[in-house]
């Protein structure tokens, strides 16, 4: 259905009043309207009454319009459409259990796999049914079981049967469905029969709700009411009101199997990611623009499936049945507050804080960076909790690559459900980071795992770390007056946000948070949060996070590894001579993360990307997976003039930031207030650039250094390398490409330089350098691979460094974050410039699949960055176009 004819559908538009362009693409035709009005009622589950005035033309037969709901539900895999109780329930006598357990019945006999019903379908078949995923596959395989049967002869044989499936599914609901005090009970539907068969204090309790009037749950008997409900003779209302604040705990009894993607799901998904405990419904409706009564029907669907509570608004123990005492629910919450007023504050309070305290002592200690009144500041947390609850706080921006560490890296018993909050919820918020801590500090510190299990231990502490450096720190407030001990922080998927309409994105972040930081590196496969309000420390734009971004460093810096950027549907039939002489290369196809490729089996795996996506190649191991080094950054020696003020000292490993090639950048880009890493690589062919100073006449004595220029080295690479043509000039810092040449494949030949020894490789010597005299060998080997802004995740070190030169520079300082604001601005117009130049064309973003459901989140990802029209080559000094003629 044409989206222009479903927004007059969903405001109630009649035929007479729809726009002559919307009528035109319904050909004209009344019927034809009609009938998109039945379809849209019909999946969006909509009441009969009080919908369209015209509806009625098509189906008159309001009971018949009901049943054609219920059984496309059904058949749809939909949840029960509870808002429609009255109805469904009352005057159609199909309650939750009989309407799941047709579904349940249907996909069965359909040999269908469980991941078929979607998460939220799933999760209320698993509280009315008790089926689960390994209750699921052991129906199924009675079911197919062989039964022995008596022959005409006598003797027993064997043959398989199905065994009816209905003789294997449950009768009535689960005994443990959790029935909360506040719910409502309304009357089912009832008959003589019905009467009969019940007792009489079950009979009383019918008589009061039919005589008297809908009861609250908890002033009538628990198990009376329980009774009845298995019955299916009662029905619970779960009630909203517009003040009420919901708290969303960690996920118990979430079922992860697919996303479906109808109306209902969709909205449960946006409204997951942005309620808060803070926030009334009313409120929530407001932010999202999303009218209430649906809003109203999703955060009762959330405490109805058990993954949400109202705040604050229990009812009086005095008030309740005395039978509810021993309601399971009940004796939950008694047995924690009794715990509660067990615990010995004034042990816990040193206890309990000081791990996380030493952790950020040692943290910054071993930097030289914070001093004591910030880190004590970091262990007020209930007093700033209890007095700035309602206050802005930090998000924390990750995506899901770290909730599948967490999840599959069997790191800890009670990890897991934070795990899955995290993703499907798309939100952690402060109140839960408690417990989510205290399972993190289980995980053992000196594990010692193999390949990828090893990447979950260290993920896993280093996101601990970060969480505790950010949370309530006065070092890294906004306003130190405002904000005197710290914000509190939220984590936030980035996907969860990206299902939000971009100016509903907006509004959530701006009601609820003072500061966005991103971790490092996010995953290709999104489009990071763009945002100027709140004020964002990660990358400043989508395109700063892709292939994209690269290109334009290795243009603006001229150092990065062999690099070629194919079209899609490009073909090769042998690989460029450029990366022949490589073993390992690093294949990226767009909008996906890389990976590395044997050369030996490149060119069937890249031409086989090529079909459906741009690719790009880069040299990363002469004859072993490349070496790689981090360069975190604000850089130490920056002063407000930028790199006027060079630090001496010689280039090696250990002081990777004194590389020509980062000191570049940080002339170039704002690295002062901005945090991240420059990854630096070694490949094994050192860097061409400085290979000719020392090929030719400009290895000199230290004394006349100092009149080496740009061209100079220009000059001396042609010289040393007269296959690679050389544009006119040098990169600007604003990324102009207009410089430009083109190519042929038959001049990607670069010289070879072997690392074990023989003439292209030098020891010894030094080259100017601001300065100081460095050894060219080690500084010729490393050339620039790529930058990325935020907080690292994947390295303990790393990461504890960038958070120490966080507090150390006053980042997250409002003068600084408005020198970052402007300097990001900058980059994102050179950026988005150096992209406009590299097109001929303006590009057209790839449309959703039809045969997937159109989402917000889909929507939003069909705004995908522009792909590239022209194949381009880096050659290690200058980025050119290839003509593959």
């Amino acid at each position: 259905m044409n989206t222009e004819v479903e927004f007059h559908i969903r405001n109630n538009y009649p035929w007479s009043k729809l726009p002559a362009t919307v009528k035109q693409q319904l050909g004209n035709s009344a019927k034809e309207y009609e009938k998109c009005v039945f379809n849209f009622s019909v999946k969006n589950q909509l009441r009969y009454k009080g919908n369209l005035g015209e509806f009625r033309t098509v189906k008159r037969d309001e009971k018949k319009y009901y049943e054609d709901l219920i059984k496309y539900s059904q058949d749809h895999l939909l949840l029960y459409p509870y808002h429609l109780s009255d109805i469904m329930v009352k005057g159609l006598r199909i309650t939750p259990f009989s309407f799941y357990l047709r579904m349940m019945h249907d996909i069965m006999a359909g040999e269908k796999s469980y991941d078929s019903l979607p998460n939220f379908t799933a999760a209320d078949c698993l509280r009315l049914l008790g089926i689960g995923r390994n209750q699921y596959i052991d129906i199924m395989n009675q079911c197919r079981s062989s039964k022995p049967s008596l022959n005409r002869a006598g003797s027993f044989h064997k043959f398989f049967r199905r065994r009816p499936i209905k003789d294997l599914l449950p009768t009535k609901p689960v005994e443990e469905v959790i029935v909360e005090p506040w719910w409502i009970v309304q009357a089912g539907y009832v008959t003589e029969d019905d009467i009969k068969a019940v007792s009489v204090s079950e009979k009383n309790v019918i008589d009061k709700i039919i005589d008297i009037g809908p009861q609250l749950a908890g002033t009538c008997d628990y198990y009376i009411v329980h009774k009845l409900y298995t019955k299916g003779l009662i029905y619970m209302e779960v009630p909203i009101e517009d003040d009420d604040c919901i708290i969303v705990p960690p996920l118990e009894g979430f079922v992860m199997n697919r996303v479906q993607g109808d109306y209902f799901e969709t909205l449960l998904y946006k409204i997951f990611v942005s309620i808060d405990e803070h926030t009334t419904v009313a409120e929530l409706s407001n932010v999202l623009q999303i009218d209430l009564h649906l809003v109203k029907n999703a955060v009762s669907m959330y405490c109805r499936l058990g993954f949400a509570r109202r705040k604050g608004q229990d009812l009086d123990p005095e008030a309740l049945h005395p039978s509810w005492q021993d309601a399971p629910q009940y004796n939950t919450k008694k047995n924690v507050q009794e715990e509660l007023l067990l615990i010995d504050w004034s042990s816990t309070s040193q206890e309990t804080k000081l791990p996380s305290t030493e952790n950020l002592a040692s943290m910054t200690s071993d930097n030289n960076s914070l001093d004591e009144a910030e880190v004590t500041s970091a262990t007020e947390t209930p007093s700033i909790t209890s007095s700035s609850g309602h206050s802005k706080r930090i998000a924390f921006l990750f995506d899901s690559t770290l909730t599948a560490f967490l999840m599959m890296g069997n790191l800890s018993p009670g990890l897991k459900s934070h795990a899955v909050t995290m993703f499907e919820v798309g939100k952690l918020s402060d109140e839960s980071l408690d417990s989510f801590l205290t399972e993190l500090d289980r995980v053992p510190l000196d594990s010692v795992a193999e390949g990828e299990a090893q990447r979950y231990f260290e993920h896993a502490v280093t996101l601990k770390n970060t969480i505790t450096f950010l949370r309530y720190n006065k070092s890294i407030s906004p306003d130190p007056d405002q904000y005197s001990g710290g914000l509190g922080i939220d984590l936030l998927r980035c996907e969860s946000l990206l299902g939000l309409e971009p100016a509903t994105c907006s509004r959530v972040l701006q009601k609820n948070y003072e500061l966005l930081v991103s971790m490092a590196p996010l995953s290709h496969e999104i489009r990071p949060v763009s945002s100027c309000i709140p004020q964002h420390i990660g990358p400043a734009i989508p395109e700063v996070n892709s292939v994209w971004f690269k290109l334009y460093l290795y243009n603006l810096i001229g150092s990065g590894p062999p690099t070629l950027l194919l079209v899609k549907g490009t073909r090769l039939r042998y690989l460029p001579p450029m990366f022949q002489d490589f073993d390992r290369l690093l294949i990226t196809t767009w909008g996906h993360d890389p990976g590395i490729v044997a050369t030996s089996n490149a060119l069937l795996t890249i031409n086989d990307a090529l079909a459906h996506s741009a690719v790009l190649i880069q040299g990363h191991g002469l004859f072993t997976d490349g070496q790689t080094a981090c360069v975190p950054f604000p850089l130490y020696g920056m002063e407000e003039r930028g790199w006027s003020v060079v630090p001496t000292g010689k280039f090696s490993r250990d002081n990777m930031h004194l590389h020509s090639t980062v000191k570049k950048l940080a002339q170039h880009l704002d690295l002062q207030h901005s945090c991240g890493y420059i990854t630096m690589i070694k490949t094994g062919k050192a860097d061409p650039r400085l290979l000719a100073l020392q090929n030719n006449s400009f290895v000199r004595s230290s004394e006349g250094l100092a009149d080496i220029k740009e061209d100079d080295v220009e000059e001396a690479v042609v010289e040393s390398n007269p296959v690679v043509a050389m544009p006119d000039a040098p990169p600007s810092a604003s990324g102009d490409s207009s410089s430009i040449k083109t190519i042929t494949k038959h001049s990607l030949s670069l010289p070879v330089t072997s690392p074990m020894g023989d003439s292209g490789v030098y020891h010894g010597g030094g080259t100017f350098r601001g300065g100081g005299i460095i050894n060219r060998e080690m500084e010729a080997d490393w050339v620039l691979l790529n930058l990325y802004f935020g907080v690292p995740l994947f390295d303990d070190a790393v990461n504890k460094e960038v958070c120490t030169r966080i507090a150390k520079h006053e980042l997250c300082r409002r003068e600084s974050l408005g020198n970052l604001l402007h300097s990001s601005r900058k980059l994102s117009l050179q950026l988005l410039h150096f992209i406009a130049e590299q097109q001929d064309q303006p590009v057209v973003p790839d449309l959703p699949n039809a045969d997937l459901p159109l989402s917000s989140n889909s929507q939003n990802n069909s705004l995908s960055l522009p792909h590239p029209t022209n194949n381009l080559l880096f050659d290690g000094i200058k980025l050119m176009r290839w003509d593959t003629r």
